[in-house]
């Protein structure tokens, strides 16, 4: 599932409620990654009409172990000497690093939607999965072959479900939903929540109930305008 540009959210104090949040972040527009060309099978609908066809079921994380998630593998290009993580990070950097032999990567430039933090060099990033790997555990991959999910923990085929952002962010949302956390970057809100709901489309994947309630906040309030944008993932 792809949205418009790449988008995200700030983590809100623990004491901030989500209606709250709503209430102090202005009407913005639909901002998600640049709309790809649409491809055969892709799906593009309002945010509103996306969240009316996911499945709502209860999130089971019972059994969820990282390695569950073979990542990182050896990327689109098996003959580039780069890991998928590498590859997300020379795509993405708006500055093009130095790339040497065995992909050692020198260099280079990448701003951190999560938080708008511009940062040189690749230390202190890191390739977020925007939907955790333990999310998707619980909402449905739990029941996928390994080889799925190995698939879905590497998946480049849209620039949606991973994404370069700083190691601090990644530790402030750990694994949770929208429901519990959204970016630092308030005017990236509807990015991040359009890039996951693509996600949760893209690879078949459900919401809980709270989850659901805290997306349609933000389909019928800032991110009304939002379009999700996306492709089912290969079976």
């Amino acid at each position: 599932m792809t949205t418009l540009p790449r988008p995200a959210r700030t983590t809100l104090a623990p004491a901030l409620s989500l209606g709250l949040a709503l209430a102090l972040t202005p009407a913005l527009p639909a901002t998600a990654a640049p709309a790809p060309t649409a491809a055969r099978g892709t799906v593009i609908a309002q945010l509103e009409d996306a969240l009316s066809t996911l499945l709502t079921e209860d999130e089971r994380r019972a059994g969820y172990t990282p390695d569950k998630f073979r990542h990182w593998n050896a990327g689109t290009d098996r003959t580039d000497g780069c890991d998928t993580r590498k590859e997300v990070l020379i795509a993405e950097a708006v500055e093009a690093p130095t790339v040497g032999a065995r992909c050692a990567i020198k260099g280079g430039k990448w701003v951190s939607y999560y938080d708008n933090q511009t940062v040189n060099g690749t230390d202190g990033l890191v390739v977020d999965h925007v939907v955790p790997l333990a999310e998707a555990w619980g909402s449905g991959a739990s029941s996928w072959t390994s080889a799925r999910r190995e698939a879905y923990a590497n998946d480049q085929g849209v620039p949606t479900t991973l994404t370069v952002v700083t190691a601090r962010t990644v530790r402030e949302k750990a694994a949770r939903d929208v429901a519990d956390w959204l970016p630092l970057a308030g005017d990236k809100y509807c990015r991040y929540i359009g890039e996951w709901v693509s996600t949760k489309h893209r690879w078949n994947l459900s919401v809980d109930k709270d989850e659901l309630e805290s997306l349609k906040l933000f389909a019928d309030n800032a991110c009304e305008q939002t379009v999700v944008i996306y492709t089912p993932a290969p079976a």
